[in-house]
């Protein structure tokens, strides 16, 4: 797409920022639709316009560029703003918090990017219609969203509906968007895709966020927060086995791909599981109100996306501006140019209850130094708590068993579980030593008559990186 002026371009975030749409020019402000929305400046991230096209009983109507629905922070960048300038993308407004309060709740901005909250949340992390080769080394490609279609919503309407068309130098795609604000925020999606070229690693439904530190890190020198992050963890369903697998998030030494087989997807997400502000001490980015993401494939017959592998990518970083945490859906079968492909899901955003997880969970993770508490040499102590599910119903002294497993060249030294009264959490203590030239990676669960209680915890780090999960 053409690209936005460099003086565009070139503005810093917080300058861009100062570039304010104004409440009152919000489209459809003046009828009686629930929703209204807001258009984006061109500036900084936002490089290119996208068509904004409203659809209503008399047919299709382009939406025309006009630079007063802004305010800018001086005359002299408002009179250099092109009058065909465009529209990076939009914000749609809903009464969440009130009949009376028209709240932000869903952002389209930016290649393919779009961000929800449900009606409890501030805004963190994002979805993106497609992914492609994300983390190889071959180098990412960024298809973008360059036009899209709002549907008039009917005055009592609580659903709207949105049509965006995709395109990249690798696919195309025309994407429609059934959406539904609320407690939690719902979004169900049709997507038609069309290659014009193979494509290695295609991420169906991907979710980029944010991890810093947490728990399960070293604070860095000078923080005093005592954790950082959009999200905390990748949960993932697969639906033949059953089973629930939680892996915690790392900010590791290096880049770090995971890839977790699934037989039939069920669902996927990045969760923010701590939701006490004391969890993160900050009042003004509010990380215990994050969203939770969750991806739940859709299809004709009940029949989903298959088998493939839940792809984690997670990228070091050194500060909490970065998005450095990447995950998709890869399916099993290869993209081939001159295909197309039909995808039906559902996105929804809000509190981590949102994934209807029935069984126990890992609330905490941390890790240690083992040769504490009597370990020795270089192994590792992680300490895991569970909650929940079938587990809060169970006597202190119940004959809850813990299993654990290691990857490649770890050893188990031992494992057990014991229930700690004052956290009401059953808490699996491990004592691991890894390779030094091969990751730590570990699996573990709690079970009672050989029957499982909890989700599977997993956990990688990297060889170089340090014992609790930061960059060195």
């Amino acid at each position: 797409p053409a690209q936005a002026p460099d003086f565009l371009k070139n503005l810093s975030y917080s300058d861009y920022q100062s570039i304010r749409f104004k409440p009152e020019e919000s489209l459809w402000r003046s009828g009686k639709s629930r929703f209204q929305v807001m258009m984006i400046p061109q500036g900084s991230f936002y490089s290119h316009a996208v068509q904004l096209n409203v659809v209503d009983s008399e047919g299709v109507h382009p939406m025309g560029f006009d630079k007063t629905r802004f305010d800018y922070p001086n005359p002299e960048l408002a009179k250099r703003i092109p009058a065909d300038l465009g529209y990076a993308g939009f914000k749609l407004t809903y009464p969440l918090s009130g009949k009376d309060v028209q709240n932000q709740f869903l952002v389209f901005g930016g290649a393919s990017y779009f961000r929800g909250v449900g009606s409890n949340n501030t805004f963190g992390l994002s979805g993106r219609g497609i992914s492609v080769n994300t983390g190889l080394p071959s180098g990412e490609e960024f298809p973008a969203f360059t036009e899209f279609w709002m549907e008039h919503p009917k005055a009592d309407s609580d659903v709207m509906v949105v049509y965006g068309l995709l395109n990249g130098p690798s696919l195309t795609g025309a994407y429609r968007f059934e959406i539904h604000p609320g407690k939690n925020t719902k979004m169900d999606v049709t997507a038609q895709l069309f290659f014009r070229d193979n494509i290695e690693q295609l991420g169906q439904a991907p979710l980029t966020s944010m991890f810093f530190y947490g728990d399960n890190t070293v604070r860095p020198r000078g923080e005093w927060r005592p954790q950082v992050h959009d999200s905390d963890g990748l949960l993932i369903n697969d639906g033949k086995t059953g089973e629930w697998l939680w892996r915690p998030l790392v900010n590791p030494a290096e880049l770090q791909l995971s890839y977790h087989h699934v037989q039939d997807l069920d669902g996927f997400g990045l969760i923010q599981r701590d939701r006490k502000f004391g969890d993160f001490q900050d009042s003004e980015a509010r990380y215990d109100r994050r969203p939770s993401m969750w991806v739940k494939p859709l299809g004709e017959d009940g029949e989903g996306w298959g088998e493939g592998q839940v792809v984690l990518v997670e990228i070091p970083s050194g500060a909490e501006t970065n998005d450095n945490i990447v995950a998709f859906f890869k399916p099993a079968q290869s993209v081939k140019a001159g295909e197309n492909r039909r995808l039906e899901y559902s996105v929804s955003f809000g509190e981590p209850e949102i994934t209807e997880q029935p069984n126990g969970k890992a609330v905490r993770t941390l890790i240690g130094n083992g040769r504490e508490n009597g370990g020795s040499g270089d192994a590792l102590r992680l300490i895991v708590d569970f909650k929940g599910g079938e587990l809060s119903g169970l006597r202190p002294d119940a004959a809850v068993v813990s299993q654990v497993s290691g990857g490649e060249g770890v050893e188990v030294i031992e494992h057990f579980v014991e229930y700690i009264e004052v956290s009401d959490v059953w808490r699996l203590s491990i004592l691991a030593k890894p390779s030094a030239e091969q990751p730590l990676t570990l699996r573990g669960f709690l079970n009672k008559d050989n029957e499982p209680l909890t989700e599977t915890w997993t956990y990688l780090l990297g060889p170089k990186t340090d014992l609790r999960g930061n960059p060195k």
